[in-house]
């Protein structure tokens, strides 16, 4: 958890299991976002349509976490904003590129079911020199008035020609090339999902990085409160108005807030090299962030609006589609195995001794192959297309229902979180005029100084609440802007409060 409290303090009993507790959930809640993405990649890999070369080594991160960075960093200091980050994403993801590979290994699938439609042409160029040996040809001497020598030749001849070869009609190799064509709308449809996956990475990584921001700047607030109270202690002691017991508790609270602060610093500079590592930034490139956690209010629609559009839109319920529209095609391409077919082959060319003494030849064959039994191979070819059908009207009824749970996920999230920012603020303003009496009441020499200590971990407390709840508010938003299909183009508008 973002927040370090030494055992002495604990011992103090100013830090309550219950708040333990808060923090150990919210630090689950936080970890949400990274659990969506990969389980979106490992959906997104399942549907892939084209299946690639691939070795899984244990431990291995989602593609959507890494990147092709570039190559050098830019001088000087880097200045990135919300939306540049997208861009940069977008760029150099490396889920994103893996998926671009994908569509154009899906493009030439389809070019080599479609060379099977399309004539065939080929030049050949063929000389022979040769020498014949009659003796092994089984012609004797004995059997000719005349001795027969034992080799004939050497001899040549030369022969060019240009072939063709057509298939006039194939209904199975038209079906296939069918299929390939849907193969290529889907791979197409899932590297637009990459997109708004990539888009979904990059804003939950950006939204965490100035979460750690703002959490720097209270953690500095809180140490300056910290000291002010530690220093009011000691002078309290050396006057001999407080016992010296307040002063090591202002010393255990300080202590505290500095070990909080160190651990928000290095727990910003981390976000830092992994949001990096999302865009690909130059190994060492050296960067700010230009923006902070907004605040917005988005009224939601009413989710069956949501669901239309999203229906409309998601690359990868379109993906689903164009992958049962390709096993269908494909089970009729294996019933075709039925089907006749009908070949042409020709050849044109010149055949002799020499080119100057050399003859035209040519040859025109057709014919229809009829089969009749082919030993069950087209049985199985059908039983197998109508497994894959299956398979792919499945998966395309989960999509459906996965949608459907997306966009109300983030409706809820988005409400509750919406409520939660609402009851940050209003624990920040309380928590902060607490602090505020019980200070007076300590300067008063009414109280010691453990009530000023518990009203600084309750401000504390309220402010990193508050933090998590602004988080959760926009990473709701780029949730919904993604599982509605429009988070590459929207995202800035739902951060913004418009649809």
């Amino acid at each position: 958890m973002r927040k370090v409290v030494p055992a002495d303090f604990l011992n103090q009993g100013t830090f309550s299991k219950l708040e333990m507790l808060r923090l150990f959930s919210l630090s689950i809640c936080k970890c949400r976002a990274f659990t969506a993405i990969f389980a979106l990649a490992l959906n997104l890999t399942a549907q892939q349509s084209v299946p690639t070369p691939s070795i899984s080594l244990p431990g291995s991160q989602s593609p959507y976490l890494g990147s092709q960075p570039e190559t050098k960093p830019v001088p000087g200091l880097l200045q990135i904003g919300f939306q540049d980050a997208i861009d940069r994403g977008l760029h150099n993801n490396l889920g994103l590129l893996l998926s671009a590979d994908q569509a154009i290994y899906a493009r030439g699938e389809r070019w080599k079911e479609l060379s099977d439609l399309l004539p065939n042409f080929g030049v050949r160029i063929h000389e022979d020199a040769q020498t014949e040996s009659l003796t092994a040809l089984g012609f004797k001497s004995t059997l000719f008035p005349f001795p027969l020598p034992r080799l004939l030749g050497p001899f040549n001849y030369m022969d060019a020609r240009v072939s063709l070869s057509q298939s006039l009609f194939s209904f199975k190799q038209l079906e296939q090339e069918r299929a390939a064509l849907e193969g290529v709308k889907s791979a197409d449809y899932t590297l637009k999902d990459a997109r708004e996956l990539v888009v979904l990475a990059v804003g939950n990584a950006y939204l965490l990085a100035i979460a750690d921001s703002a959490r720097i700047e209270t953690a500095n607030a809180q140490v300056a409160n910290a000291q002010a109270l530690y220093d009011k202690a000691v002078d309290r002691e050396k006057a001999g108005l407080s016992p010296t017991i307040d002063t090591l508790r202002g010393q255990v609270e300080l202590q505290a807030r500095e070990q909080q602060l160190i651990a928000a610093r290095n727990d910003y500079a981390k976000q830092k090299l992994s949001l990096g590592r999302v865009i690909g930034l130059a190994s060492g490139q050296d960067f700010i962030l230009t923006e902070k956690a907004p605040y917005e209010a988005l009224t939601p629609l009413p989710v069956d609006i949501y669901l239309q559009r999203a229906y409309a839109s998601r690359p990868d319920y379109h993906a689903a589609e164009a992958q049962v529209r390709a096993a269908e095609l494909l089970r009729r391409a294996a019933t075709a195995g039925h089907y006749p077919t009908v070949d042409l082959n020709a050849n044109f060319g010149d055949i002799g001794i020499t080119p100057s003494q050399s003859n035209g030849t040519w040859q025109v064959d057709g014919g229809i192959n009829i089969p009749i039994f082919a030993g069950g191979k087209t049985h199985s070819d059908v039983i197998e297309a109508e497994a894959q059908l299956r398979q792919a009207r499945s998966q395309l009824g989960d999509v459906r229902g996965r949608i459907d749970y997306e966009v109300r996920a983030a409706l809820l999230d988005l409400g509750a979180a919406a409520d939660q920012v609402e009851v940050a603020r209003s624990s920040v303003n309380l928590a902060e005029q607490a602090l505020t009496q019980s200070r007076d009441r300590f300067s008063a020499g009414v109280t010691d100084n453990l009530e000023v200590v518990q009203a600084q971990e309750s401000v504390a407390s309220a402010h990193e609440s508050y933090i998590d709840s602004l988080y959760a508010h926009n990473l709701a938003k780029v949730e919904l802007a993604r599982a509605i299909g429009d988070a590459e183009q929207g995202v800035e508008r739902f951060l913004k409060g418009r649809q």
